[in-house]
């Protein structure tokens, strides 16, 4: 997930608006509190145009267990989670602006020793209305031997049942609080919880497995997020690193309000850009299809947006496909004119491009038993920031190219030839 850039100004737009007029909306300690309490303070928080006024409670409020997830896209605020946990009772609500849209998801879990035993969940527009040809809720209730979902129109109730013992319900993204229960539940039982989804009926898994001695890992789901948790079981932080969104969330002891919070937020607009690259060669083009994403000040070779050793897309969204009308050399490898994936492995011993024959994929799905082969890429410093991720192809000589891929501080280039 990436946000656009007004290349002019170096700053996050959102379709032409403003994001420094937005601001969080966060319900305020009462006035008598602050007066008997000096440890309240007022914190502010700016992130990525959005300011957010928070109002830090005291150790009692903390207890009370009212807390706020912020996710951050670099230093742009994507979703805000509130969340409220009693003995008895998690309930919270997201709110998350994605492309066109600003959605909101409320839940309300019921609690017996520690697990969940029902709960419901609304999807809602930024008004808190339900959305048009939408169920008005999913009722879930969980068992010892079985599992039921009960989808509410407006006109009639759908009613399925599941063989999935003790299971929990599969919450969508940005709503990653309740984790908390699954946490709870004890190591022996955090990777095999049984989940039951908003549609189909199919049973999943989401658990959470462990990844180094204070980190677990989401498992199930669509991101494998890494979380931390503290002493007492509650959600400190999520990070998106090793996923393809990488949005980091961070705990804040406080309430939000937000219903308010939703109606201050824009929506981010296009993510991720499609663009094209494209040079000719003889009058035989060869191009490239890729999505840009943007740095927003995260670290970009060897850091949070190409990791050492991982398999990078080369892009975003779909899968990068370059596109050759010739026949070219690349590496020690002989490219007959058609369609393949470029993939890219940034290791602290070069960095190699990778060329895969499958084709008409999504990003994440990299399979290497497709692999034509890799060359490995010169390294170097841009002369200035490169904020969107840009691709170049450009004629070096006769029967000669290149291919340059720019992103932060640095530029990877991929000789090649041409053969007549």
């Amino acid at each position: 997930m990436e946000s656009r850039l007004d290349r002019s100004r170096g700053r996050p737009a959102c379709q032409g608006v403003d994001e420094r007029s937005i601001s969080f909306a966060i319900t305020h300690t009462p006035r008598q509190n602050q007066m008997k309490n000096p440890s309240v303070r007022l914190c502010l928080i700016q992130t990525s145009g959005i300011v957010a006024a928070l109002i830090a409670t005291s150790s009692a409020a903390v207890r009370a267990q009212d807390a706020t997830l912020v996710y951050r896209l670099g230093h742009d605020t994507v979703a805000v989670e509130q969340f409220t946990r009693t003995p008895t009772r998690f309930s919270g609500e997201t709110v998350v602006r994605s492309g066109p849209t600003i959605s909101r998801t409320q839940y309300d879990i019921t609690l017996v020793g520690g697990k969940a035993t029902a709960a419901v969940l609304r999807r809602r527009q930024a008004d808190g209305s339900p959305i048009p040809n939408n169920p008005l809720e999913w009722r879930f209730t969980f068992r010892a031997d079985s599992a039921r979902r009960e989808i509410v129109w407006k006109d009639s109730v759908q009613t399925t049942s599941f063989a999935a013992p003790n299971a929990f319900v599969a919450l969508p993204v940005y709503s990653y609080a309740p984790f908390e229960i699954v946490f709870a539940r004890g190591a022996g039982a955090r990777d095999s919880v049984l989940a039951i989804g908003l549609a189909g009926t199919g049973v999943g898994i989401i658990g959470l497995q462990p990844y180094s001695a204070d980190t677990l890992r989401m498992r199930g789901g669509t991101y494998p997020m890494l979380t931390r948790f503290d002493r007492d079981g509650r959600i400190q932080r999520t990070d998106g690193i090793f996923t393809t969104n990488k949005a980091i969330g961070t705990r804040v002891a406080t309430k939000a309000d937000i219903g308010a919070l939703a109606a201050t937020m824009k929506p981010t607009g296009v993510l991720s850009p499609r663009a094209a690259a494209y040079a000719g060669f003889n009058r035989g083009p060869i191009f490239i299809s890729y999505g840009r994403p943007a740095v927003r000040e995260r670290t970009v070779w060897g850091g949070t947006l190409i990791p050492f050793d991982t398999i990078w897309r080369t892009g975003a969204n779909e899968a990068t496909h370059l596109a050759t009308s010739k026949t070219i050399a690349l590496g020690d490898m002989t490219l007959a004119p058609g369609l393949y994936t470029l993939w890219t492995q940034h290791t602290r011993n070069g960095t190699f491009l990778i060329v895969n024959k499958q084709v008409g994929q999504w990003g994440t799905d990299y399979t290497a038993s497709q692999d034509i082969g890799r060359v490995k890429m010169d390294l170097a410093k841009t002369p200035e920031h490169v904020e969107d991720f840009t691709i170049t192809v450009r004629a070096t000589g006769p029967n000669r190219g290149a291919m340059d891929f720019a992103w932060g501080d640095s530029i990877a280039t991929a000789n090649f030839t041409v053969r007549p």
